[in-house]
């Protein structure tokens, strides 16, 4: 900073861009509102079909959440801006101050060429003490130079970094001032450098360095400068290198490592959601990199030799968490899935050899499992960004490898984890905020999921690990389920908004829903779905008969039947398996049963329609007619919800040995019949419906009951079974 600069400096420009920032970020929140409260209501209420029921749908969300990137970075430029401008201001006032100070002690200040200063004395003779005095106002400007030098340059650097984040559109980092943004990047390239070599880093270095990417995993600026700096071979490098330093590491190494990891993870995943020139790069040598081998050896055990890694597997190994961007795991995925299809064999056969060689380092994964296999770490990413899951599936060949190969490898719950997202819409394990609608693509992939496990051999691909996400898939298919179970009466009767509501056969979906229901936690997450589906159904009915054309009482045994017979497949599935011997506990059957309770009640609670758990049905044209439109719904399926969870608990081994019984059908029967005749009184009690209550009862038990004795039927007809 120039002393004559910062002297006479006239920030009222400075003034101007701030005042002209803060309208903007003014304007751009009255239109983010708009955006949000007008445009993509509308669109989540539009009379759509076809390809704008999902494309035109989805556009419009990316763009309200362009609208709210915007307001983040202008109001980040604005706060940096504001900040920069009222400390330069403090400079310059100081910098006057102590030239009015040296003044008075007979000492005059001068700018020279070049942007310097000289200071001399005004007097003769010069005072005694001169030669000090003037080193003390030296020393005095230079520092307040310097602390200008630092605000107008670190300002700079900031803002010269949030506007190159983002390509095309804005990006969503935050700023509250100056110093937080050049703090985020003066902490990452120092922690970039401690990441240079693993092997000088010591256990106080680890523990600095896990500090940070904890504070700032999340911060755009900070993981976008961390990966630059580091590099990407130095990335690979890095983490093969404490994979082969902390081998075999245990209790509280461990436990650090495996906290460690997960920031590493989230922070590179954050970094990956920038469009810098240098991630653009770091994000295409991790991919060029990925059939090279790592190699790292550890000083301490010199007779083991150099341990190694693919590209591919360390990368992967870094994928656990957070959210990759969806183009970067597009790419990635192109490049993985080309080698892991290579082997020839059946499909995902043979995929087990590929990722394994001599000296391979087995702890790339700390704790969990041992990393060699690259799908795994790229399947959880992908579980967790639902758009490039969706990309990744839409691909038959790739899905039918990709399935397939859990018969012959560990990835199960990486895979359905994976499916689970791509279908849904939402991240697993993820309480969405709005209604998901479903693409055509969607709906498509839950069909080949649907079809493969219905096949004679599909029965393999439910286990312990891929059960609850198979159950998940199911609850949150629901509407297009009880579609293609009933047949007749399913436009009006049983709602859905997907674009293809219809993209089930019976046969599969029940074979799926059997098959599915033999694992416990798949046959917990169905039994929620359709109990909530169930009420929510009811209540729909009840409150608005106009949604179906004939009598309300035909709608409620429509929706009764279906119940009836969801459960009885359920049920019977159960009592073949003989699933009553495979519970560990009362404990844990409760308890997992309330998880699944609370996980429901609380996409219950943000009023949402047909989508991540198709709580609320919504109408084929789109409509929703969920709490949000119409004041109910929420209430009668969160009372469902509570009586699953508390009305028939696990109780020891009588309980256990029923289910395998008919006396454990029998109360199975009489559970479903009860809950759906509870859903109904409590929807004719809230809106004061004019139907006999003792009436509908009726009506739904024989319906019920009715639904329950054809599940049997329909089972005996598409399925060969233990108890047959």
């Amino acid at each position: 900073m120039d002393l004559e600069a910062l002297r006479h400096g006239n920030f009222a420009t400075l003034g101007t861009a701030i005042n002209d920032w803060s309208m903007m970020v003014k304007q751009l929140k009255a239109l983010e509102t708009r955006a949000r409260d007008d445009m993509h209501a509308k669109a989540q209420r539009a009379n759509w079909a076809g390809v704008n029921a999902t494309v035109s749908r989805e556009f419009i969300t990316k763009t309200v959440g362009e609208f709210s990137d915007a307001v983040a970075q202008a109001t980040s430029i604005l706060n940096i801006l504001r900040d920069t401008r009222d400390e330069l201001v403090k400079h310059r006032d100081d910098l006057n101050q102590a030239i009015d100070r040296a003044w008075k002690k007979k000492l005059t200040v001068v700018g020279v060429a070049g942007g310097g200063f000289k200071v001399y004395v005004n007097v003769h003779p010069e005072p005694p003490d001169s030669e000090q005095a003037m080193k003390g106002v030296v020393d005095e400007l230079q520092g307040i130079l310097d602390r200008a030098t630092t605000s107008d340059s670190t300002a700079a650097r900031a803002l010269t970094a949030l506007a190159n984040q983002a390509d095309h559109g804005f990006s969503g980092a935050k700023y509250a001032d100056r110093d937080s943004a050049a703090d985020a990047l003066e902490k990452a390239a120092d922690m970039a450098a401690l990441a240079k070599d693993a092997k000088k880093l010591n256990p106080e270095q680890l523990a600095e360095l896990n500090r940070t990417l904890a504070q700032h995993k999340n911060d755009e600026l900070f993981a976008a400068e961390f990966a630059t700096k580091l590099g990407a071979r130095n990335t690979l490098q890095f983490w093969t290198d404490m994979s082969s330093l902390h081998l075999g590491a245990r209790d509280s190494e461990l436990h650090q490592l495996q906290d460690f990891q997960k920031n590493l993870s989230t922070t590179l995943a954050t970094a990956t959601l920038s469009d810098a020139d240098g991630m653009t790069a770091w994000k295409r040598q991790v991919i060029e990199e990925g059939t090279k081998v790592y190699t790292s050896d550890n000083p301490a055990h010199p007779m083991r030799g150099p341990m190694s890694a693919m590209g591919f597997q360390v990368m992967s190994s870094l994928m656990g968490q957070g959210k990759y961007d969806a183009e970067f795991l597009d790419a990635y995925g192109k490049q993985l899935l080309k080698a892991d299809m290579a082997p020839s064999g059946g499909a995902g056969m043979n995929t087990n050899d590929l990722w394994k060689a001599p000296n391979q380092l087995t702890d790339l994964v700390f704790g969990e499992e041992d990393g060699q296999d690259p799908m795994v770490g790229f399947m959880k990413a992908l579980s967790h960004n639902p758009e490039a899951a969706t990309n990744t599936f839409a691909d038959k060949e790739v899905f039918k490898h990709s399935l397939e190969s859990i018969r012959y490898t560990d990835r199960d719950a990486a895979v359905a984890g994976a499916l689970e997202a791509a279908v849904l819409g939402t991240a697993v394990g993820e309480i969405p905020s709005e209604p998901v609608p479903r693409s055509t693509t969607q709906a498509e992939i839950m069909r080949m999921v649907t079809e493969t496990i219905a096949q004679p051999d599909g029965a393999s691909l439910v286990t312990k690990e891929t059960g609850e996400h198979f159950g998940r898939m199911a609850s949150g298919y629901m509407p297009e389920i009880n579609r293609a179970l009933y047949g007749e009466a399913r436009n009006s009767v049983f709602l859905t908004d997907s674009a293809d509501p219809d993209p089930f056969s019976q046969t599969d979906v029940g074979r799926f829903l059997y098959e599915v229901a033999r694992d416990p936690d798949g046959a917990r997450q169905i039994r929620f779905g359709e109990s909530i589906y169930t009420a929510s159904s009811l209540e729909a009915h009840i409150a608005n008969p106009s949604l179906y054309d004939g009598e309300t009482k035909e709608a409620i045994t429509y929706i009764a039947k279906n119940a009836g017979l969801i459960e009885g497949i359920v049920a019977h599935s159960e009592a073949d398996a003989q699933i009553g011997s495979e519970l560990g506990s009362e404990k844990e059957e409760n308890d997992a049963r309330k998880r699944t309770g609370d996980f429901m009640k609380a996409i219950i609670g943000v009023g949402i329609g047909a989508g991540a758990a198709a709580l609320v049905p919504q109408t084929v044209a789109g409509a929703v007619i969920g709490a949000t439109a119409s004041g109910y719904f929420g209430g009668i399926s969160g009372m469902a919800v509570d009586r699953l969870i508390d009305g028939r608990q696990a109780d020891g081994a009588l309980d256990r040995a029923l289910y395998a019984t008919g006396k454990g059908l029998d109360a199975h029967l009489e559970s479903a019949t009860l809950q759906t005749q509870d859903s109904a009184m409590d929807a004719l009690k809230l809106h004061r419906s004019d139907l006999p209550p003792d009436a509908t009862q009726h009506w739904i038990n024989d319906a019920v009951r009715q639904g329950w004795t054809n599940s049997d039927s329909f089972l005996e007809d598409r399925h060969k079974r233990p108890s047959a």
